[in-house]
């Protein structure tokens, strides 16, 4: 099973879309084992976005994550980096299908509700920038013998 990162932005916590979120991930039958309401400093956050640090957008994100709280989660599930990605829409919200997070719950790219990882490398990166090994919890959902062969 793979692990991804999930954060909701400061605009979605403000808008109440947390539920919202989770209701979507647990439909889908992937397992939650870590989250954490938190805001996070500039710095961390600067540290998240590493890889984008050449973006003209760069300083403006890494401000505006870390001015309010983000639902930061660990997902598990088969193909989940992929299939969150799916499941989260475009960047650009107007590019996104109905269905999708994005699609369905936002407007602007600059206040598009979710991060999600991208790659199982990041992916990694991120999990272990945000939990230590001692927040995740073990445990069989009684629903897996119906998600997985």
């Amino acid at each position: 099973m793979e692990r991804t990162f999930i954060a909701v932005k400061p605009d979605g916590v403000q808008r109440g879309l947390c539920g919202d979120i989770i209701k979507r991930f647990e439909a889908r039958g992937f397992k939650l084992v870590a989250a954490k309401f938190i805001q996070a400093s500039e710095e961390h956050m600067k540290n998240h976005y590493l890889d984008l640090k050449d973006m003209p957008f760069y300083g403006g994100l890494c401000k505006y994550m870390s001015s309010g709280p983000v639902f930061a989660m660990v997902w598990e599930g088969q193909s989940i980096v992929k299939l969150a990605r799916m499941m989260m829409g475009e960047t650009n919200p107007a590019d996104s299908k109905p269905g999708s997070i994005r699609g369905d719950l936002c407007i602007n790219i600059g206040r598009n509700i979710i991060h999600g990882s991208d790659t199982l490398e990041n992916a990694k990166r991120e999990v272990g920038l945000w939990f230590k090994a001692e927040e995740f919890v073990t445990y069989t959902p009684c629903t897996q013998t119906f998600l997985y062969e």
